[in-house]
Order: structure tokens, then C-alpha cells, then sequence
């Protein structure tokens, strides 16, 4: 595996995995036998890799989820789906390329995929704006997620945000309006949905395609109402304050898990999904049959009251 990017806390796992290179180089050159110490040193690095990853900070967890070499949308279709068929525009503006949709095939199940997509390099961050949508991303989300209603197939969603788009073009265009009909639609679309935060999930931007039957989310993934850095701009006026925000807003898996946020966690390869994108992607498609085959035959009408009723029940309230 390349290293070309390196969080603080994986340092150690960097070391030892360079020692190791060395270790092969020479031993390949020199004709030297260093196959047990070799294999010690990568049973070292093994447990390493699940001793760092398991006692992770909230904010560790946000680092983690913002790793450039992270799967993103188009990453795991590749190795879950057959047959995608990408559909563009929202009849109304432009194509929005932030969000990606279309139809697909997932282990011989037919379904519309939605999912919020950036990108690996500079230029084709560019191109899918971060993965921040535009209003009409989330129109034609919708309208992906009207044509599964229309076809009686299910909606299979990936969040992966730093939020909606807050350029004046987009407010213009009614980013806010955009985001609460997806709410609306959603909250009564009359097919199953199952929905996975795999990167980023903050504000509005990740709950303008948000609601679902199961809300599940991987294991590194954050999810808030706001970015840690942007309510730390808020409440101390400084951003370098994230670290005390990620732990005040509970961004993490567990967190949500406890609080009735989420349904379940996806638990992800030792090292994080981007150490191992095929093994995280493997888990990803297991859960998301898991529960297409769980929702398939619940009745519409049944599938709606239960999704309605799932997010009124969050949260705590006072009746005076």
C-alpha cells in the first residue's frame, strides 16, 4: 500500500510498516532469510493496527472519515454493484455532479443508488465541489428517488458531506427549500430505503437525502448537525477548537448509536476503510442485503407509519 498521506496517531503503524519494506528489499536483494522476522513484524503491525484503531477519540474518528484515500461513493459501487446506470440533471437547472444516481444491480437485487461523491485529487474535488450539493443535486435526487417509487425498487443511499453547498448562487436557486421537500418525500416515499454514512455527515447537507427505513453508518463516520470546526467557530470563535466540538456534539458512531440517531454501525477493516477499501466494501454490501431482504416484504403503507414513527421517537421533550 502506497503511503502518501499520514495521520498523526498512525504514525507507528507507518514506521513499522516502512521497516517491514526494508526488511523485504533486503531480503530480496542480499538473498538474505529473513522470513520470521518478517512474519513477526507483520503480526506486530496487525495488532498494532487494531490496538491504535480501537481506542479512537471522537475527533481521531472525524480525521479518519476525511482521509483522502477513504472509499467514496463511486469506490464501493464499483465493488458492490453491476449494470449502474448513471442518470443526470434535474429537469429544471443542471446536472449537479456532488451527488451521483442511478440504477444498479446489487447481488441480482435491482435498485436506485444515490450518493454524495468527491474526489481524489485537486482536480476533480473541483469538479464534484467537495461533495457539498447544489439545490438541484437534491432535486435530482429526488427525482431518482421518484422514479424507484415509480418502478417499486428500493433506494440505496451513501452520505458523504461536509455539507450543502452555502454559495449566494445556491440560496438563490432555494438550497433550504430544496432540502426540506427531500425531507417531506422522503419521510413518505412509498418504497423501502436504506441509507449508510460512509464519510462525512454534517447539517442539512447530509439530511436533504437523510431519512430512511435504517440508518446505518461505518464505524470511522462522523455525523451532526454542524462540522466540529464550525461550531467551534461558533461557541469559541475559534476553529482550532474542534477537538472539544467533536466531544460536545457526540459525532461519533457510538454516540448516535446510544441516542436512537442511527440504527446500526458497520464495523470496518483494522486500520480504517482506507487500509483495506475491498474488505470495508465486502461488509458495506453484506449489511445493505442484509436489510433490502429484511424490508422487501413489509407492506408500503406499513413501511411509511414505521419510518415516520421512527423519527418522532428521537430526541427528548416536555409536554407543560
Amino acid at each position: 500500500m502506497p503511503i502518501e498521506f499520514t495521520l498523526d496517531f498512525e504514525k507507528p503503524i507507518i514506521d513499522l510498516q516502512r521497516k517491514i519494506e526494508e526488511m523485504k528489499s533486503i531480503a530480496s536483494q542480499d538473498g538474505v532469510d529473513l522470513e520470521s522476522e518478517i512474519m513477526s513484524l507483520e503480526r506486530k503491525l496487525q495488532k498494532l493496527r487494531v490496538d491504535i484503531y480501537k481506542n479512537l477519540t471522537r475527533w481521531q474518528r472525524v480525521q479518519v472519515a476525511r482521509h483522502p484515500r477513504r472509499p467514496y461513493t463511486l469506490d464501493y459501487l464499483s465493488k458492490i454493484s453491476q449494470n449502474f446506470i448513471e442518470i443526470h440533471g434535474d429537469r429544471n437547472f443542471r446536472d449537479d455532479e456532488a451527488v451521483v444516481c442511478g440504477f444498479a444491480m446489487i447481488d441480482g437485487r435491482k435498485v436506485v443508488v444515490i450518493g454524495q461523491q468527491k474526489g481524489h485529487d485537486a482536480t476533480e474535488n473541483i469538479r464534484r465541489n467537495f461533495g457539498m450539493m447544489h439545490p438541484e443535486g437534491y432535486r435530482k435526487a429526488l427525482r431518482a428517488m421518484k422514479l424507484a417509487e415509480k418502478f417499486d425498487l428500493p433506494v440505496v443511499i451513501f452520505i458523504d458531506t461536509p455539507g450543502a453547498y452555502p454559495g449566494i448562487g445556491a440560496e438563490e436557486r432555494g438550497q433550504a427549500e430544496a432540502i426540506a421537500r427531500n425531507i417531506l418525500e422522503m419521510a413518505r416515499l412509498q418504497t423501502p430505503i436504506v441509507i449508510t454514512i460512509i464519510g462525512e455527515g454534517a447539517s442539512g447537507g447530509a439530511l436533504g437525502i437523510g431519512i430512511a427505513d435504517v440508518l446505518m453508518m461505518m464505524e470511522n463516520a462522523w455525523y451532526s448537525v454542524i462540522s466540529p470546526e464550525g461550531c467551534a467557530a461558533i461557541l469559541w470563535r475559534d476553529r482550532a477548537f474542534g477537538k472539544q466540538s467533536a466531544d460536545a456534539l457526540r459525532v461519533s458512531a457510538p454516540d448516535l448509536l446510544e441516542l436512537g440517531v442511527i440504527d446500526k454501525i458497520l464495523p470496518e477493516p483494522p486500520g480504517g476503510a482506507h487500509s483495506d477499501p475491498n474488505r470495508a466494501a465486502e461488509i458495506l454490501k453484506e449489511n445493505i442485503i442484509a436489510e433490502l431482504d429484511r424490508l422487501k416484504d413489509v407492506p408500503k403503507n406499513e413501511l411509511v407509519d414505521m419510518r415516520i414513527a421512527k423519527y418522532r421517537n428521537m430526541g427528548i421533550y416536555k409536554q407543560a
